[in-house]
């Protein structure tokens, strides 16, 4: 029964995130049409201006683009934080053996293209964005794979969804340690103490989600004004919502369960409405070939593929893990390529590894591009794969 609910679990997590690619996509698309017409000025006005209210100490007066990036991106690191969890409690990484492969995959994915794009950048004023090509986004990379049908073995959609997700709590940790500027321990304190409190709500087994839920209201706002970013306050509460290892639905899978499709079909469309709103400038052609461009490029395309494969290569060498069922190394290597799609999570890391904004839309380029690039590579690589077996 158990077995049953999570097959059900990951249908609709898939589902959701194949429907969630094509409407990302027609954002991206809105995006840069909307930045590259007459109504470019109006919507940048439109996220620069501020919304909300202050009550006595609480001030919960933002613009539209801090709702959107530190909000909104809240409820989506939580649903990340979700599945993450699952993943360990019952899951493709619940072992040793499940998770020894698309974690050791996800190191690679991560180690290698960080490194590209450090030797790209060494000595310039973009060596803090070596965290942009670490990332992959879970949600095109289904959307890609999902467009391969049966022509690639449907374990590999498992093997990609939780070298996904393993990337993601790597990117999490990243963006927690290396991009918090500045600490401030009173509020810092006080987010700790709301944890604690939803901690020893697991431990005493209180299952209503409105528990957790309410306090984590008051966590994320706590966490945001600690210095440390917003978003790390959903993947907080993510992992003290209570799951179990019976056939009743847990509150965990419960809440995934709703959250999963109005994260992929609503916030994680109007993040890249708000944030691919890239402005066609002369020279930004140019950008692509410059230190910043050229380590992102080459570090999402080639150092997802590289770290990807060779990682799980000594992994299934060193007999730690076995290949997906029905896979072959050229699968793994096309696996590399979608994996270098790291759009949603990139072009956030990019986002707080800059102050430049003219350094933050050449990231934004770069990424667009090498992403496109890496999952149309990697859809025609795979898809050739399924016709070499067929003749």
């Amino acid at each position: 029964m158990v077995r049953k609910i999570n097959t059900t679990v990951f249908a609709n997590f898939f589902n959701s995130k194949k429907l969630g690619g094509i409407l990302l996509l027609l954002c991206v698309v809105i995006s840069l049409f909307i930045a590259n017409s007459s109504y470019a000025k109006t919507f940048a006005d439109f996220l620069a201006t501020k919304a909300g209210f202050t009550i006595s100490i609480f001030d919960l007066n933002y613009t539209h683009s801090v709702w959107i990036n530190d909000g909104l991106m809240a409820i989506f690191f939580l649903l990340v934080g979700l599945e993450i969890k699952r993943e360990l409690m019952e899951g493709e990484l619940s072992s040793a053996q499940k998770a020894t492969l698309p974690v050791m995959a996800a190191i690679g994915g991560m180690m290698i293209p960080a490194f590209i794009y450090f030797i790209f950048n060494k000595n310039e004023p973009t060596a803090s964005g070596w965290g942009i090509p670490m990332a992959t986004d879970i949600a095109f990379a289904l959307a890609i794979l999902a467009l391969l049908g049966k022509n690639v073995p449907s374990s590999l959609k498992i093997f990609l969804a939780a070298l996904a997700i393993a990337d993601d709590l790597g990117a999490i940790l990243v963006i927690a340690i290396f991009y918090t500027d500045q600490i401030h321990w009173v509020q810092m304190l006080i987010a700790c103490g709301i944890f604690a409190f939803l901690l020893a709500l697991n431990y005493f087994k209180v299952k209503s989600l409105w528990f957790y839920l309410i306090p984590g209201i008051f966590l994320w706002y706590f966490v945001h004004h600690s210095g440390i970013h917003a978003t790390i306050a959903g993947v907080l509460l993510a992992f003290t919502i209570p799951t179990n290892d019976t056939d009743e639905l847990s509150p965990l899978e419960k809440l995934e369960h709703f959250l999963t499709k109005p994260v992929a079909l609503l916030i994680m469309p109007i993040f890249a409405l708000a944030n691919t709103n890239i402005t066609f400038v002369e020279g930004m052609v140019e950008g692509l070939i410059s230190p910043l461009g050229l380590g992102i490029i080459f570090g999402l395309f080639m150092g997802k593929t590289i770290g990807i494969t060779l990682l799980s290569f000594i992994a299934v060498k060193m007999k730690w893990a076995k290949l997906p069922t029905a896979a072959n190394w050229k699968h793994i290597v096309g696996m590399g390529m979608l994996a270098g799609i790291g759009f949603t999570m990139s072009i956030f890391i990019s986002m707080l590894s800059f102050n430049d904004a003219l350094h933050i839309i050449e990231a934004k380029f770069s990424i667009l591009c090498a992403s496109v690039f890496s999952g149309v590579v990697g859809f025609f690589f795979l898809k050739s794969l399924s016709k070499k077996k067929a003749t």
